[in-house]
């Protein structure tokens, strides 16, 4: 692989996002226009189902852990039609964390979330009734029907951005609630990233690291020593920071082909995850659908198109 000028390194280390497009469009086919259109009609109805912040904090506290995806039999992962029929469950993608500034572009506004924003997102989630899931229950639901707490979500922050350990861990930790965090390598210890010791300690604290290449690099171009320097590499140094074995991984841009499938499969990988685009209808598992909370989202609009998308 030809190593990055250091303008091209820089101007990927500041994207805001991970897609190319507006992550708002699923298996459902919902727009961002219908669901805006929606809020007004829902808001009585998800106050109604308000449990408490308190009331969810200890529901998470007292969660059981789910069984390592080792344990269950591969042709449980292999059943796509199987996986397939099973309701889909809410998956988010943030990705910064911090006050917009005039620098920001309008499309770029969609993957910056200002701080009150956030947190006003997050609270939303818990005084609805909204239980945090790790992949490790997700992986069981999906492949062999395990039980999940009533209304599951899962959080998850790509990029290793630093505020997403300044901001988005002491939040999520008012109400106790866990994530997944994708983490590309290269920044780790650079201005405004993470270091190795943030990313350890969120996994030692009970959320879960995953992989997400080293620099961003586009999985569907890769080609011969690609998958060494973009996949293997950082997935041993995740390994060293976390003493943990790293089986979950999410596409740079949500960008994915099949071709990729086996690669990430014989790399000791269980499950991959994608943004709003359609799952693939043979390997469900390696497509695993997400969406982007945008920056523009009040936690009402949030909350619909929670709904509506998945």
């Amino acid at each position: 692989m030809k190593v990055l000028s250091a303008s091209l390194l820089l101007a990927g280390l500041t994207l805001t996002a991970c897609d190319t497009k507006t992550a708002t469009t699923g298996e459902a086919g919902t727009s961002t226009a219908t669901v805006e259109k929606a809020d007004t009609a829902a808001t009585d109805a998800a106050a109604a189902e308000t449990s408490g912040t308190k009331a969810i904090a200890a529901d998470e506290a007292n969660a059981t852990p789910a069984p390592d995806p080792s344990t269950i039999p591969a042709g449980s992962a292999g059943n796509a039609a199987a996986i397939l029929a099973r309701p889909q469950v809410p998956i988010l993608c943030y990705h910064q964390i911090r006050d917009w500034t005039a620098r920001d572009s309008k499309g770029a506004k969609d993957y910056i979330i200002p701080v009150a924003q956030f947190k006003a997102q997050i609270k939303m989630l818990a005084d609805s009734g909204y239980h945090t899931i790790s992949p490790d229950q997700l992986y069981a639901y999906m492949t062999t029907g395990a039980k999940l707490p009533s209304k599951p979500i899962m959080l998850t922050f790509d990029d290793t951005d630093l505020d997403q350990f300044t901001v988005a861990r002491p939040t999520l930790a008012q109400y106790n609630y866990k994530a997944m965090y994708f983490v590309m390598t290269v920044s780790l210890g650079r201005p405004n990233y993470m270091t190795k010791a943030m990313v350890k300690q969120l996994s030692d604290e009970g959320n879960v690291i995953g992989s997400h290449t080293w620099d961003h690099h586009n999985v569907k171009k890769y080609q011969g020593k690609d998958w060494e320097t973009q996949i293997d590499k950082p997935t041993k140094t995740l390994e060293e920071i976390t003493g943990k074995k790293i089986v979950y991984f999410a596409y740079p841009f949500g960008l994915w082909n099949p071709q990729a499938f086996p690669e990430l499969k014989k790399r000791g990988f269980v499950a991959a995850f994608s943004l709003a685009e359609k799952r693939d209808q043979q390997d469900p598992m390696f497509t695993i659908r997400r969406i982007i909370a945008s920056g523009y989202w009040s936690p009402k609009t949030l909350r619909n198109n929670i709904v509506q998308s998945f």
